[in-house]
């Protein structure tokens, strides 16, 4: 029963906060869209956004994980 009641909590809290972040993504996005110009900036500031995610996710997760 207790297995059954975290596995709710546990997918209420990752709606609630997948939709937040998920929102504060896309307004982050469209601020950054408008501040850079050209295809080639765009692409490295893609790549260096991703690579600081691939890095700072894990964190997050460890950290949550304690």
């Amino acid at each position: 029963m207790a297995a059954f009641f975290a596995d709710l909590l546990f997918d209420l809290v990752r709606c609630l906060v997948g939709s937040w972040l998920r929102q504060a993504a896309v307004a982050v996005c469209a601020w950054l869209d408008t501040k850079i110009h050209g295809r080639a900036a765009r692409f490295v500031v893609g790549g260096l956004l991703g690579i600081a995610a691939y890095f700072f996710i894990p964190v997050v997760a460890g950290l949550l994980g304690l």
